[in-house]
């Protein structure tokens, strides 16, 4: 199946930045819709944003005007740009990805999440 590994996250002060990334690898056939959620500690695992593989775009809420989502299909990878962020950004920030067999079967898999602390 697809792996997807995170990058880049770490513990950044109120106000500032941080840049995820997540590569896919062990491809079987292509990559369709990519995305970033979060948990944070006690609550459920929540959307943060998701990218179309043409580059339609969706974002939760509280992110949006912060965050920014792109991907480089060439590269299989995903990134989330996170500005301005805020104490309530800390969560554990986990990739997402749907991909697809030769035959078109539809799977989904899940990266193994990055720690984003945000300092107040």
């Amino acid at each position: 199946q697809v792996q997807l590994v995170e990058s880049g996250g770490g513990l950044v002060q109120a106000g500032g930045s941080l840049r995820l990334s997540c590569v896919a690898s062990r491809i079987i056939f292509s990559i369709g819709s990519m995305g970033w959620y979060r948990q944070a500690p006690g609550k459920q695992r929540q959307l943060v944003a998701t990218i179309t593989r043409g580059g339609s775009t969706n974002y939760e809420d509280s992110v949006k005007g912060r965050f920014t989502i792109s991907r480089d299909n060439a590269k299989n990878t995903v990134y989330l740009q996170m500005n301005s962020l805020k104490p309530e950004d800390t969560a554990v920030y986990y990739c997402n990805a749907d991909y697809f067999s030769a035959t078109g079967t539809r799977y989904n898999n899940w990266g193994q999440g990055t720690q984003v602390t945000v300092s107040s």
